[in-house]
């Protein structure tokens, strides 16, 4: 079984915990995410499980979803109301049953798979070990919002590595998006695990680096946070530059939050 598989479900069974005492009607309360309600992230996460899980062995099927996807797109239709048209308006309880159900079944076909195998997706194609991680990174990313709206100190563990190691490879990436220039002199990373391990990527520096939390880290490079909003240290034009707009996800390049517009709320 691929370590990232079990992180992956560590993630989303952490999340369950949290949303299982809740009403029917609390799941319609608004996050500071986009005014996703807990309802539109929890159908966003489970729809892109499943056309995660298509990818692994039917080609087509992955190839009509996005297609589909696109074309509703192309048509005007936004994702929270085509998400809520593909799950019958599931909600609630009902849809926390079938999220949860989905993803503990889903885990169990990653056995035995090839880790490099290649997999259709919407940008270019991508491994299974990298499916998997961006599924594990797009839930801690999107469950921000749910833990936010519930004023929930989140419990971080070390599998959020995956988002760091995902955040420092998409450098570039960030850059190549919004149609600049990539910088040659790449951060030095000094991250502390939630564990208390400091984790270290790229070449050390004293003049261009961005240490601190992990999670806090994980927190920027998803867009989950504005960098003021965080007690990481940067130093270093580049460092700041990529902090500013840092997006380790696919798609557009978005702006990141405002300061003080993502938050813990009371």
């Amino acid at each position: 079984m691929l370590q990232q598989a079990l992180d992956f479900k560590a993630e989303n069974d952490a999340l369950y915990e949290l949303l299982k005492p809740l009403s029917d009607a609390d799941f319609e309360r608004k996050t500071l995410f986009k005014d996703w309600t807990i309802n539109d992230v929890m159908q966003h996460l489970h729809y892109f499980n499943y056309a995660a899980h298509l990818s692994l062995d039917d080609e087509d099927g992955i190839l009509k979803l996005l297609a589909d996807l696109r074309a509703a797109g192309e048509k005007g239709e936004e994702m929270v109301p085509y998400t809520d048209r593909m799950l019958d308006g599931v909600r609630g309880q009902a849809l926390l049953k079938l999220w949860h159900d989905y993803y503990e079944n889903m885990i169990g076909d990653y056995e035995g798979v090839d880790p490099k195998k290649r997999l259709k997706w919407a940008g270019p194609d991508m491994s299974v070990l990298s499916s998997v991680t961006a599924r594990l990174m797009e839930t801690w990313s999107h469950a921000q919002a749910i833990y936010d709206v519930l004023g929930t100190v989140r419990q971080d563990r070390d599998h959020i590595k995956n988002v760091a190691v995902i955040g420092n490879n998409t450098f570039g990436w960030t850059f190549i998006n919004r149609g600049e220039e990539v910088p040659e002199d790449r951060p030095y990373l000094k991250l502390t695990a939630p564990s208390g391990e400091v984790w270290e990527f790229n070449e050390p520096s004293d003049s261009n680096y961005i240490e601190g939390a992990a999670a806090e880290f994980g927190q920027v490079v998803t867009q989950c946070r504005n960098i003021g909003d965080t007690s990481l240290k940067v130093v270093g034009d580049t460092a700041t530059k990529w902090m500013a707009v840092a997006q380790c996800f696919a798609g557009p390049a978005r702006t990141p939050p405002a300061a003080g517009e993502r938050h813990r709320q009371s």
